[in-house]
């Protein structure tokens, strides 16, 4: 285990981190997509509005917290028949009727819990740590985690009781015995955590040029849909985490090539409205492939998006009233049009539609480079010898645990695909 994990403490992960503002679930779809636009995740956290104006301690907040949303969970549901017959009502549709409540997601901690305590939580599902700013505390904390002494495992019916996570030589102010209703809040995500880490590579070695191959940091348990499948059905095998789904193609020999995906964070920053007529009106393969306007298949239907409903064009790009018009993949938002190119009759876009993705060679350095510079939340993993045979992939839970990983448990892996390509049957 590396000493970085141990001396430090989630309060010195915040520095600079803004005060969290609550969305409240009371607010509409229309205004949830500019938070999460503005957001630097793509998804924002839900919260119940205050039942009163009395002091409220972590648990009570702990207990307000519903959910996260994602721009996923937004396009499946303007996605809906209903919604898509009237967008000016899903629009103002309150995201409580659209959030997937799950309160697992988010937990308020102190600042002074140890590193190795979040990264632990983390990778059991956690995304979100919501820290106090206002708690006055200093010194260093214990050289080994109170995990290893079983007080967090014990306590883990009450997690939101960040008191079990302090140690001894912690000094609270008076005045912060208690946290009042004016205390301000940040809340910390695991690419937060992610960034420190690839700032303490040095520290880590040799993990960070070791292959995710052997550091057994490949998932080949990922969600897809074959490419001639309805996109909509992506919203059936969507997992928790990561918010993707591959679309592969079969190949003669039986093996699975990813084309693209659907995911949270290619929807991130997209049109929302038209994502939607998309995914509920086109197959896999043209919703991540393209299909532009000169070449769309006769039996795609002109499509109405009133860009008066959405307010700006990031709902809608389609101009000033309700026009019927042909579907192109350019009105999505998130293909990058000057990067085209014409393989026979199919238009094939590969700008920020196209899935990220390394090799199972990869070291995990360069995976967690790939993570944070392309601000995704997972990486695909192909076999050395083609760049869209697909593994597996890696996501944030499985990095989190790679750099927790003992140097023992690490073993040498032969850098041919054997062992991982043969293991998936789509």
């Amino acid at each position: 285990m590396a000493s970085v994990f141990v001396y430090h403490v989630v309060g010195d992960l915040t520095v600079g981190k803004p005060e969290l503002v609550e969305f409240l679930e009371s607010e509409t779809v229309e205004s949830a997509i500019r938070a999460i636009g503005e957001s630097p995740e793509g998804s924002i956290p839900i919260w119940r509005k205050r039942s009163h104006v009395a002091i409220e301690n972590s648990e009570m907040r702990q207990q307000r917290f519903v959910g996260v949303l994602s721009s996923f969970d937004i396009v499946a549901f303007l996605a809906k028949s209903q919604c898509l017959e009237d967008q000016d009502m899903a629009l103002k549709t309150p995201v409580s009727e659209v959030v997937v409540p799950n309160n697992s997601m988010l937990r308020v901690v102190d600042p002074a819990t140890r590193l190795i305590d979040a990264l632990d939580m983390m990778k059991q599902g956690l995304k979100r740590l919501l820290v106090p700013k206002s708690l006055a505390w200093k010194g260093m904390s214990k050289r080994f985690s109170v995990i290893y002494y079983g007080k967090w495992l014990k306590n883990s019916e009450s997690p939101s009781n960040s008191s079990n996570n302090l140690p001894p030589n912690i000094n609270r102010s008076p005045s912060t015995s208690g946290t009042s209703s004016r205390d301000k809040y940040c809340c910390l995500s695991r690419e937060d955590v992610l960034r420190f880490i690839i700032g303490c590579l040095g520290a880590l070695a040799p993990l960070p040029l070791t292959s995710i191959a052997a550091l057994g940091a490949i998932n080949p348990n990922y969600s897809y849909i074959e490419s001639s499948t309805p996109a909509m059905e992506a919203t059936q095998k969507l997992p928790q985490d990561p918010s993707a789904v591959a679309v592969i193609e079969n190949a003669p020999d039986g093996q699975c090539k990813i084309i693209g995906e659907i995911s949270a964070c290619k929807l991130w920053k997209c049109d929302y409205l038209n994502a939607a007529w998309a995914l509920a009106n086109l197959s896999a393969g043209q919703f991540v492939m393209g299909v532009e306007d000169n070449v769309s298949p006769r039996s795609l239907p002109d499509f109405c998006v009133d860009s008066s409903a959405a307010g700006d064009n990031a709902l809608a790009n389609g101009g000033g009233s309700r026009k019927p018009k042909k579907f192109s993949s350019r009105s999505i938002g998130f293909f990058n049009n000057s990067a085209s190119h014409s393989f026979g009759s199919r238009s094939m876009y590969r700008g920020r539609s196209a899935p990220l993705t390394c090799k199972i060679s990869s070291s995990l350095a360069a995976v967690m480079a790939q993570m944070l510079s392309h601000r995704a939340t997972h990486v695909w993993v192909t076999e050395d010898e083609s760049d869209d045979v697909l593994v597996g992939i890696v996501g944030y839970a499985d990095i989190l645990a790679a750099v927790t990983k003992p140097p023992a448990t690490i073993i040498p892996v032969n850098r041919s695909t054997e062992g991982f390509g043969n293991e998936i049957q789509c």
